[in-house]
């Protein structure tokens, strides 16, 4: 191939397609405005609220879904800096986050831990005592959790490994903590860096992301009884995050660049849309959800679904921020 022939269809490969104008203006009939401001939804058990983050390091939030009043359920300790806030099965929450801000790298990474917040209006959170990176899987029948860990919060682990750890979260006592400890997967290096993601099969299954060099990731699951860990995504060179299990345990939702194949732009966890993926093992049933990476600047994120399953909860985010930060809640209705 002559070399102005092999710059003519990288510059077309490149070329940023994406149209302007603000995605949240041309919403399809079955997407709805939630908020509008907040970040990393986490929907009830019993699908009649949503708990979120007011800010990165800042409150939980929950809103009520059929009257929309919205309650603060940290604003009694000063100076939250919570980047987390996830459902037990009995209502209860799961916050992560630093004791304190110091800065974004130490506070998000080496200062992360988890905490339980009682349900209880007024209740004030208690820490678990335990370090751990970026978020956890809750499963959504048991009071169990599973949460990752890098060199960064546990320095017996060697520069670049890490681990998924498995533990239960015991209320019998006066004071909640996390007990049966166990190490279920691990990584000897960076060329996997873990996240814990969803229970699913009745808590026999794991997914989880493999975060890999250059910006790419893949979608990951672990059977729990037999040891076997299945990729998913099986798309080397992009970048697949998955965000959000379906109940019925065969469909995940997934943070992907995939529209970058023909949207243009630098691929990676910066151009993202969500996707629908089937844990079929094949990688090759991707549907995608939304559109919000078509317009300069826009992405949509953080997915979670329903027990139901009739709606999912997510983000709307920009292309130029960190991971997690977002600017209002929407709704996603599978059927309406």
């Amino acid at each position: 191939m002559k070399p102005f022939m092999a710059g003519l269809i990288l510059l077309f490969f490149f070329t940023d397609k994406r149209k302007p104008g603000n995605p949240l203006d041309h919403l399809p009939k079955n997407i709805e405005i939630l908020t509008h401001f907040g970040e990393r939804a986490d929907i009830s058990p019993d699908n009649k609220s949503v708990a979120f983050m007011s800010k990165s390091f800042g409150d939980a939030m929950v809103i009520d879904l059929r009257t929309h009043i919205i309650q603060c359920l940290t604003c009694n300790v000063p100076a939250a800096a919570f980047l987390r806030v996830m459902h037990l099965p009995t209502g209860d929450y799961i916050l992560i986050g630093p004791d304190h801000f110091e800065n974004i790298q130490v506070s998000r990474s080496r200062d992360n831990e988890l905490w339980f917040l009682s349900k209880e209006r007024g209740a004030k959170p208690v820490k678990l005592g335990q370090k751990m990176s970026e978020g956890a899987a809750i499963s959504k029948k048991n009071m169990r959790i599973a949460f990752a860990q890098t060199h960064t919060q546990a320095p017996d682990l060697a520069p670049g490994a890490s681990r998924i750890i498995m533990a239960d979260v015991d209320l019998s006592g006066d004071t909640p903590k996390l007990i049966n400890k166990k190490t279920v997967y691990e990584s000897k290096d960076q060329s996997c860096s873990l996240e814990a993601q969803d229970f699913y099969d009745n808590d026999t299954k794991l997914t989880f992301v493999c975060y890999e060099p250059h910006g790419q990731a893949s979608v990951m699951g672990i059977d729990l009884e037999t040891n076997e860990v299945t990729n998913f995504s099986k798309a080397p060179g992009t970048y697949n995050e998955a965000e959000g299990i379906f109940p019925d345990g065969l469909y995940t939702c997934v943070e992907s660049d995939r529209q970058c194949q023909w949207l243009g732009g630098e691929p990676g966890a910066g151009n993202i849309d969500i996707w629908k993926l089937k844990l079929d093992g094949t990688g090759k049933d991707f549907v995608r959800l939304t559109n919000f990476n078509d317009y300069t600047g826009g992405k949509a994120s953080n997915p979670v679904v329903s027990t139901d399953g009739k709606f999912m909860a997510f983000q709307s985010a920009r292309t130029t921020d960190p991971a997690g930060v977002g600017y209002g809640l929407l709704l996603y209705y599978f059927k309406k």
